[in-house]
């Protein structure tokens, strides 16, 4: 409890962070000085897919439209997909090459690798290698870029120096289900507060893998993309900023995505980023320690790469709690005053006070409505420890394993189904049934607490029992009753996504 609570100290020092330096926002925001509209330089829109049929024409529809002369732009398309998607993918470039009957040929290529060596980061290394531009901007396949997105960005990297500017992600479907709302609530607070506060202060934050433009020198520089993390944007991130280059983060200017709809796509988002963290921190932590950085920079960068150990810490709770409740049944109201209430504020209270700061940042109408959902924010959170504690403990071991991707399904709207969701579900393997097995063990201390007239516990074991059967119900409806239910129907067999 209190490794876990210097974590949670840390997040209200992101908060102070965020507000201490708000006057550092217009200048992040606004670019010193901006391109004439002759001198734009080269862009190259890269697009790493994997077998995602069924949002590849409307990422590409969206990269098309972009507002930018098309002398000084072009789109790579880089396919690692052992599917169909090929054969779409190769469609829809083609569509767009020559044109149609609203949009002009357009500058877009096709690049397909017969293997998938290094994964994504192979995949834009590869492109690399033919990419015309001076600046790269990236796009991951379940991204909308608007239209203005090029242009607001360009123009800051008449800077010099800067070497990657990154935007922030809002959600396509942010309202589809109670799980989307969970989601975008956690990557809100992730995009205003940690890269607000670490922005603002003039430390080390990372890129997050899309929706972003990095200067091409900037990456050369670093050493390129390299696979031997799963999180290869924060690797690279850390290893240009420790060579100088400055990176800038553009609250104001945004992204739209979709969110994962079904509780296994978004373990298996997670667990890959709690691992690559780790395996990012043991590869770069002693290169930041050792550089000329200022203490403080060191001290975020550690908090940050170092953050999911909280994963296995909250087994060893969840496994000392009730033992701890049989011992210490002697303790009084005073006890639970000073040690409890002041570890519980600073583990906590500390998660919820942070999502909701970053919604009344964002909705200032409307973020009081957070509160409903702050008890599932932290279930959440408890009921992923099982998945991100396996994957930690992997990284710390050096085991190693594929860029498992997130299934894109391409729903928005409450109700809406899709045929991807039968084709790209993940298996279900034995972590929902475990999570099971522990909400049970979980509900057994709360009866337990309750019989011993131990109330002031029962709230906070009661987290625990909504985030273990909720995950796990959650994973096992989704993945067994829903696949049951998709028996009888048949699969799309044209090659195109639904729609086309």
């Amino acid at each position: 409890m209190v490794i876990l609570a210097f974590y949670g100290i840390h997040r209200y020092q992101l908060v102070w962070l965020y507000f201490r330096n708000k006057r550092n926002e217009a200048r992040s925001n606004e670019p010193p000085a901006h391109f004439p509209e002759d001198q734009l330089p080269f862009i190259t829109v890269q697009l790493p897919i994997f077998n995602e049929q069924f949002v590849i024409d409307r990422l590409l529809d969206a990269c098309c439209r972009l507002d930018y002369p098309r002398d000084r732009f072009e789109i790579q398309l880089l396919d690692d997909s052992t599917d169909e998607t090929r054969e779409v993918a190769a469609a829809m470039v083609q569509r767009f090459a020559t044109g149609s009957a609203d949009l002009a040929a357009q500058p877009v290529y096709y690049i397909h690798r017969t293997n998938r060596h290094g994964y994504k980061a192979g995949a834009l290394e590869e492109g690399l290698r033919t990419a015309k531009g001076d600046l790269i901007a990236i796009f991951d396949a379940d991204f909308v870029p608007p239209p203005q997105w090029l242009r607001q960005v360009v123009h800051h990297f008449a800077e010099p120096g800067v070497g990657m500017v990154q935007t922030r992600w809002t959600h396509l479907n942010r309202n589809y289900s109670f799980l989307t709302q969970v989601e975008a609530i956690l990557l809100d607070g992730h995009f205003v507060l940690e890269h607000g506060g670490r922005s603002r202060a003039g430390v080390f934050f990372n890129f997050n893998g899309t929706a972003g433009m990095w200067r091409r020198e900037a990456i050369d520089e670093a050493g390129g993309w390299q696979h031997d993390t799963l999180t290869e944007d924060t690797d690279l991130s850390y290893r240009a900023q420790l060579k100088g280059w400055k990176f800038k983060y553009l609250q104001d200017v945004e992204c739209p995505a979709e969110l994962p709809i079904e509780m296994t796509a978004f373990k298996t988002q997670q667990a890959r980023w709690a691992k690559g963290l780790i395996q990012t921190g043991k590869k770069i932590l002693p290169s930041v320690m050792r550089s000329n950085a200022p203490f403080h920079t060191k001290l975020e960068a550690w908090y940050h790469l170092t953050a999911n150990i909280s994963y296995p810490l909250m087994i060893v709770l969840s496994t000392l709690l009730m033992p701890a409740m049989i011992i210490r049944s002697w303790q009084g109201p005073l006890q639970m005053f000073l040690i409890d209430l002041p570890l519980f504020m600073a583990s906590t209270m500390s998660v919820s006070s942070f999502y909701l700061v970053s919604q009344k940042e964002l909705f200032p109408r409307t973020w009081y409505k957070t509160f409903l959902y702050v008890p599932f924010l932290m279930a959440l959170g408890i009921g992923l420890t099982i998945t991100n504690t396996k994957a930690v403990l992997e990284a710390l071991v050096g085991h190693k394993s594929a860029f498992a991707r997130t299934p894109k399904y391409r729903v928005q709207k409450k109700g809406e189904s899709s045929a991807a969701k039968r084709k790209y579900r993940k298996r279900l393997g034995i972590i929902p049934w475990i999570e099971l097995l522990i909400g049970c063990y979980f509900a057994w201390t709360v009866w337990y607490a309750i019989t011993t007239q131990n109330f002031f516990t029962v709230p906070f074991l009661l987290l625990f029992v909504l985030g273990y059967w909720y995950t796990a119900l959650l994973s096992i409806f989704q993945g067994l009753f829903e696949r049951r239910g998709d028996s009888g129907d048949e699969f799309h067999e044209k090659p195109y996504p639904v729609g086309i």
